[in-house]
């Protein structure tokens, strides 16, 4: 039983009834859709009348529309489906190497997208993704209602101050830049977080419908989002999740961002598979390769980057151990490009995860990400997409201003 916060708690209104029973029109139009309003009043135990209303008002709010059923006869029954005509928001996925931007429509589906090298000016960086959110705010003629930003760093949500530890970016007015330039309201969180959102609101029905988990993104470094009772748990000052500093072992083959060789990014962060690779291949003129290209080599056969991948699977479980032994979720998700190796790591992973908990300890289901190929990208939308679809108030448009991932 939740206690409640009178610091923070919001007294309930007349209209508090009706703002969820919006909410939940808008999820069976969403995943179900297209669903009837019959169907809708029949599974939800709403009145007819009432369904209709709340229908009405999300139409007018954009958020649904109608379409013709198929015909069994006579004229074609009208269903309710998200309305999906127009791009709403757009997202930068901010990496160490290079930064992504594309547009979504409110179903999440990609629809324009442009990429370009990451400066390790802050100034530099910022001026490209002004241009290009510039580009497509004007291509898309007034439909943008958001911009959302992942970057492999810590966002404080109270003061809005950002810290990129891979470009020692500190406390630069990011969002405010951003926003005092395009004009719409700007959403900032970390990679591993946005990824983890993106899970909850765009993932495979598997994931949807799991509580609690823990998403571990495998990339420079290692980041982990949490999930628990369907939201993202931030902690104090928006730091939660940064397990890819417990110690894990000593001697790693890279050391992580802050030059420890002992915590768990140094061992099964990107970084280190290649290390490992190119320790394997030395002589024969092979080793240098990125990670997707170790990826692929693993995946046609290659045997050093097999072993490489298999090893930092391994240690990749030892982390994982830690937590599902420490938090208990309904599954594990594995994101990054990592992912795309699943067939290679996947036994190795789970024999790790099975050697290093505790006897009698309850099994997790430890998954690859159902994210497809860009799972930050998809987090970085779903910062405008899951407010939108989530806000109690529809008529919630261009507001104007900067929000700290505030969900």
């Amino acid at each position: 039983m939740r206690r409640i916060n009178l610091k923070k708690a919001n007294v309930a209104r007349s209209n508090t009834i009706r703002d969820i029973n919006r909410q939940i029109v808008l999820t069976y139009v969403r995943e179900l859709g297209p669903i009837s309003r019959a169907e809708i009043a029949r599974e939800t135990a709403l009145q007819r009348s009432t369904v209709s209303l709340i229908v009405d008002e999300l139409m007018v709010s954009g958020l649904i529309e109608e379409v013709s059923g198929e015909s069994t006869g006579g004229r074609p029954p009208s269903l309710l489906s998200l309305r999906t005509a127009d791009a709403v928001a757009i997202g930068v996925d901010l990496g160490i190497v290079k930064t992504v931007m594309a547009t979504s429509d409110l179903a999440g589906r990609i629809l324009d997208q442009e990429d370009f090298a990451t400066d390790p000016d802050v100034d530099i960086t910022l001026k490209k993704i002004v241009g290009c959110a510039q580009r497509l705010i004007k291509k898309n003629r007034g439909t943008i209602e958001g911009i959302g930003v992942s970057l492999p760093g810590v966002i404080d949500l109270d003061t809005g101050n950002l810290y990129v530890p891979h470009f020692n970016w500190r406390n630069d007015p990011f969002a405010g830049v951003l926003k005092s330039a395009t004009g719409l309201p700007v959403t900032i969180d970390n990679d591993a977080n946005a990824a983890a959102l993106a899970e909850l609101w765009f993932g495979r029905p598997e994931i949807r419908e799991v509580r609690d988990f823990i998403l571990v993104l495998i990339a420079e470094g290692v980041g982990t989002g949490i999930v628990f009772d369907g939201q993202l748990y931030r902690g104090e000052g928006g730091s939660a999740g940064e397990f890819g500093h417990m110690t894990i072992g000593s001697g790693a083959p890279v050391a992580c961002a802050v030059g420890s060789r002992d915590c768990w990014e140094a061992f099964a962060s990107e970084r280190a598979a290649l290390a490992r690779y190119q320790k394997l291949s030395r002589g024969n003129g092979s080793n240098e390769v990125d990670f997707p290209q170790l990826v692929e080599l693993a995946l046609k056969g290659e045997g050093n980057a097999r072993s490489a991948l298999k090893e930092t699977a391994r240690y990749l479980g030892v982390g994982l151990a830690n937590l599902i032994q420490g938090l208990a979720p309904e599954a594990v998700i594995v994101a990054g490009p990592i992912a795309r190796a699943w067939p290679v790591i996947a036994e190795e992973l789970k024999a790790s995860v099975s050697a290093s908990i505790c006897r009698g300890f309850p099994s997790t289901p430890i998954i690859g990400s159902t994210l497809g190929s860009q799972p930050t990208l998809m987090g970085a939308l779903s910062l405008v997409l899951a407010t939108k679809l989530a806000s109690a108030s529809i008529a919630e448009k261009k507001q104007g201003s900067v929000r700290l991932a505030a969900h």
